[in-house]
């Protein structure tokens, strides 16, 4: 695909100037919190982890190595709430990808 503007090749674009200025950022830095994948990997970390932790204290509960009901219960709503907003999450991606393959070029 022709990029006549320059504007697809990177940052820099046409003629080397960033049509799209970000204050405070210089051209070609990644912002402060890291790029969207380093996010989105250490968000899903964070779910992950939590899932863990759940079921690790439902098994303890369980088992009689746990007695602390509340915190079991605070657990699960946590690791529950994590997944609901991180299929949140997936779900606007989806509709955007779904809106983006709709658009003509």
């Amino acid at each position: 695909m022709a990029d006549p503007l320059g504007l697809i090749g990177g940052v820099g674009g046409a003629g080397g100037v960033n049509p799209f200025p970000m204050p405070g950022v210089r051209a070609g830095a990644v912002p402060e919190g890291g790029s969207f994948k380093d996010v989105l990997t250490r968000n899903l970390d964070e779910v992950n982890k939590a899932e863990q932790e759940a079921t690790r204290a439902v098994e303890d509960l369980m088992t009689g190595e746990r007695g602390d009901l509340e915190n079991v219960i605070e657990a699960t709503r946590k690791a529950d709430d994590a997944f609901r907003l991180l299929q949140a999450l997936r779900n606007r991606v989806m509709d955007a990808y779904d809106e983006m393959k709709q658009m003509r070029v």
